[in-house]
Formats: structure tokens, sequence, C-alpha cells
């Protein structure tokens, strides 16, 4: 394509101080809101994202944070922005809503306008895994839930604050729905904190540049971007290409969750189909179609160029097709609340897969394909006050062209950190019995796959409920080009008398005082013949 008017307007090297600025507030954003959240689930995990938006709702920069986030933000701000009237100075929007807000009722999303005089010149925004926002299960992650009314509050976009002043009937009305108002509270306010340095920065830059000279270089910023991954893309070999993967099951029916993909490569995009993947689906597995999007923009990234700035200019070449009904297209009002853990996961599998047919050199074989998300829930016989702990738990990558995989880390969708023991063990009445590598878990090859984890935790003095969402305990991660395949997870108990009792992916269940729930994680997938080495 031709250099922009935008572009043209900025010099190569004003251009960068600008994008790294705004990315420079966006990890300065992320910074406050993990120092100053309450739950472990942001302040230890940093559960949570940050990023900032032009006028027209466009990403131009994001920080380093989750996946899954950011890639569903992309899309998920300017459909928010609309369905608020009258944004003015001060507002802050409140949205969870996943066909709004394009990701699972925890995951709650502040947005913020950001005016300089009377010119609107972005948005501010930020989104963090709430450990609770009510439903039927503590930490709203049911293994089991069929309808999105199961999984939590729905909070469609709303004023928070409106012109600077706290609505406190709706903050009222969402605290009253959930099991830990303080924590919730906390946290929403540690949102505001990181979104309100975003808008002190924007206004900076606004004040440096001026507001249209700002604007032209968010477009020049995007602009860049496209530029360079179309360049990428138009060096693929073209054709089309074919593949599949599957989720070992819904939750309610015990049968696999296929997602297939078409592949079509030009010189002038690319085009991903996923016609013929499964239907919607009654279980908690089906994703809104941000969350698809999210994971297709991830696969993208890592098949081309990893210094390539990340925002709505770098995807600008990619169509995504999703068809009617698809259980990666859900509509309401179907339960989703796995679809951002597990489903997305299995996207980028099914992607990478098919990219490994025509780039073999540049993609790993498949690492664990789960996060392994665990919620425990009760009241803490310490204080007499609820409690909910969430945590996804890290597995193997898959072996790489360069090298090995990793051992017990976070793959692909999701990049955040764990709880420490002391942090849990402090927060909590739950007890760390076991946190060690699965040794031999990864696949063999010329490149092995990482080991998975084993953490296994008991509950102290009292009842607990906990929520498993997990995969990969059916099928396991593959391997690429002659590599061995990743051992499967498995998840169980251990009764007070010692005896071990086998669970399913997703499941829900009551863990009576000094029983031990335990997750294995899995290994990544092997790439290379082994014999190679």
């Amino acid at each position: 394509m031709t250099q922009s008017p935008a572009s043209a307007a900025f010099d190569p090297i004003t251009l960068e101080v600008l994008r790294n600025a705004l990315e420079a507030t966006a990890q300065e954003m992320g910074a406050v809101l993990k120092l100053t959240a309450f739950s472990p689930n942001i302040k230890e995990r940093m559960d949570a994202s940050c990023a900032i938006f032009d006028a027209r709702a466009q990403l131009v920069a994001q920080a380093e944070h989750v996946p899954v986030h950011l890639g569903s933000m992309l899309r998920a701000v300017s459909t928010t922005v609309a369905a608020v009237e009258d944004l003015s100075e001060g507002d802050v929007i409140l949205v969870n809503d996943p066909f709004v807000g394009g990701s699972h009722l925890p995951d709650v999303m502040l947005v913020a306008p950001v005016f300089f005089g009377a010119a609107l010149v972005g948005y501010a925004a930020t989104r963090a895994h709430q450990a609770d926002i009510g439903g039927m299960e503590p930490g709203s992650m049911p293994g089991n839930s069929q309808e999105i009314y199961q999984e939590g509050i729905i909070i469609p976009p709303v004023k928070l604050y409106r012109s600077g002043v706290l609505q406190r009937d709706v903050l009222s009305l969402v605290l009253a729905n959930v099991r830990t108002p303080q924590e919730r509270r906390g946290d929403f306010n540690a949102q505001l904190a990181a979104i309100r340095i975003g808008e002190r920065r924007i206004k900076e830059l606004a004040e440096r540049y001026g507001a249209a000279r700002l604007a032209a270089g968010f477009d020049a910023i995007l602009s860049y971007a496209e530029r360079r991954m179309r360049k990428q893309i138009a060096d693929l070999p073209a054709g089309e290409y074919s593949g599949e993967d599957q989720l070992d099951d819904d939750g309610t029916v015990d049968e696999p969750v296929p997602v297939r993909v078409k592949v079509i490569v030009t010189r002038d995009g690319m085009v991903l189909d996923f016609a013929g993947s499964a239907p919607q689906r009654r279980g908690n597995i089906n994703a809104v179609a941000p969350m698809t999007h999210s994971a297709v923009f991830f696969a993208v990234k890592l098949l081309t160029d990893a210094s390539i700035p990340t925002n709505a200019g770098t995807f600008r070449p990619v169509e995504i097709r999703i068809p009617e009904g698809c259980f990666l297209n859900a509509k309401r009002p179907a339960a989703v609340c796995a679809g951002n853990t597990e489903t997305t996961q299995r996207v980028v599998d099914a992607v990478l897969r098919v990219f490994a047919q025509f780039a073999p050199d540049r993609i790993p074989a498949a690492s664990q394909g789960t996060m392994n998300l665990i919620s425990v829930g009760g009241r803490d016989p310490r204080n007499g006050r609820a409690y909910t702990y969430v945590e996804t738990i890290a597995g193997g990558q898959g072996g790489r062209p360069m090298g090995d995989g990793m051992d017990g880390v976070q793959c692909n969708m999701t990049n955040t950190m764990n709880t420490p023991v002391e942090a849990l063990e402090i927060s909590y009445p739950l007890r760390v019995e076991r946190y060690e590598l699965r040794e031999g878990s990864g696949g063999a090859g010329l490149h092995r796959g990482g080991n998975g984890v084993i953490r296994s935790l008991r509950v102290l003095d009292h009842a607990g409920r906990v929520s498993l969402q997990s995969d990969r305990r059916k099928f396991s991660p593959y391997g690429l080009q002659g590599g061995g395949d990743g051992r499967r997870g498995r998840n169980y108990t251990i009764g007070r008398d010692g005896v071990e009792k086998s669970y399913p992916g997703k499941a829900t269940l009551t863990l009576e005082s000094g029983e031990v729930v335990v997750m294995e994680t899995p290994g990544g997938g092997g790439w290379g013949r082994p014999e190679q080495k």
C-alpha cells in the first residue's frame, strides 16, 4: 500500500518517540493496576491488561499483558463506547457483557474517554479478571454452566462515573451480587487508578503535539503496522491450506468439539474461514467472536514478526469468517466462561497446525493447550468471611524450531504469573501440598516439548467448592515435524483416607476439610524427529 498522508506528516524518529510513549503509558497503567489491586489474582498473577485507543476506538498501543484480553479488546472497545450516549470528560464506562465486551463475565472492563479541551482524542481501557462476579459457583468459573446467567452478574455498558462523579447506585448493584464485595471494590479502584494514569499521559501528549497532530500520529502508527504486516503476508507461499484440532468435550456431553479452519494466503492478505467447526454447544466452551479473533491475531503475530507493533492496523490484512450458529461465534444466552480459557487455546492450536504446512521453520509444536483453571471458594474459618481463589496453572510449551519448549510456563493465550505459595497460603484457608515439574510429560523430539507441572491444594478446616476448567485430558498436545505428542493432563482428588478419585477436565465438586485437589498439567509436543539429535 502507498504511504498515507498521516504517515508522511511524521518523520520516523518522531513516530517512534510517539509510539513508544504510548506503549510506555500502557505499561505504566499496568504497573499501577498491579500495585494497587486487592486480590492476589491481579496483584500477584497480573491477570489484567491495559491499552490505549484513538478517538475512533481503534487500538493504538498495548502493554505486553494477557493476549486473550488484548485481542478481544481490539474489537470490544468500539462496541462498548457505541452503546453509551453523550460521553463527556470524567465519564468511565463499566462493562462485562461478553456479547458486547467480548470476553467472559469475570473480565470486567473499564473504559474512559480522554478529552483535550473540547476534542475527544482517545480512550484509556483496562480489563481485569475479577476473582468473583457472582453466579452459581465461587469464582464465577463453574465447570458445568449451561447458560450465561449461571456465570455471574451481567453488566451492560453503563457509566460507573458520570462527569467525574461515582454512580453509587451502579456500584452498589454490582457489589450486592458478588461474594467478595470489599475485594471487588478494591480491584475496581485499582482499574480506575490505571485509567487515570492513561488519561493523564494522553493529555500530556496532546499538549506536546496538539490534538490534530496527535490524531495524525495515531493514524501513522496504525498505517505503519499495517504496511509491515502486509509485507510479511505477501512473502508467505500463496495458497489454500486446511486443518483442524478439537476440544475434549463441552463439559456436558462426552464428545469432541472440532475446530476446523481453512487459511487462504494471497499477496493482498490472509483469510481464515472456520466453516465446519462445531455448532454452538450446551456447555460453557462457547466463544463470542472477539475471543476467536484474539486467538487468530495471536497466531498470525507468532507466524510473522514479533517486532511489528500490535494495534488495529496490524490485523487489517486479516479477514476472519465464522459461520452463524458456530460455537466460535456464540449467541446469547450461551454459556461462555471456558470459551475464554479453553477454546481460544484450541483455536490457536488449530491455526498454528495449518500455518506449519507452509511455514514449518517458524511454527512450534502444540503447547499444553489449556489454561488449567481452578477456582476454590467458601467461608474462611479464620475470619468467617467469604473468599474466592482463582488461578490458571502453567504447563509445557511446545518444542520449537530453534530449541526445546520451556517447562512449567503459561502458554499462548495467557501469560499470567503464578500465585506464590506464601501469598496463597496467607490469603486463603488452603495449603499447597505439592508444586513441581511433571518430569517426562513433554513430547520427544529433536527439540523436546516442555514439561507440565503438578500442583495440589489441601482445603483447611472447612468445606470448599472447587471448579475445574481444563482440556487436553483426552487428546494430547501434538508434535510437529516428526516430534512426539505431549502427555495429557489429569485432574483428581485425594480423600482423607488417601483414595484418589479422577475427574474430567470440566467439573465442579465439594472438598471436605483435609481433602486435596490435584492438577497434573499437559506437556508440550516435541518438534522434529528424536533421531535427528
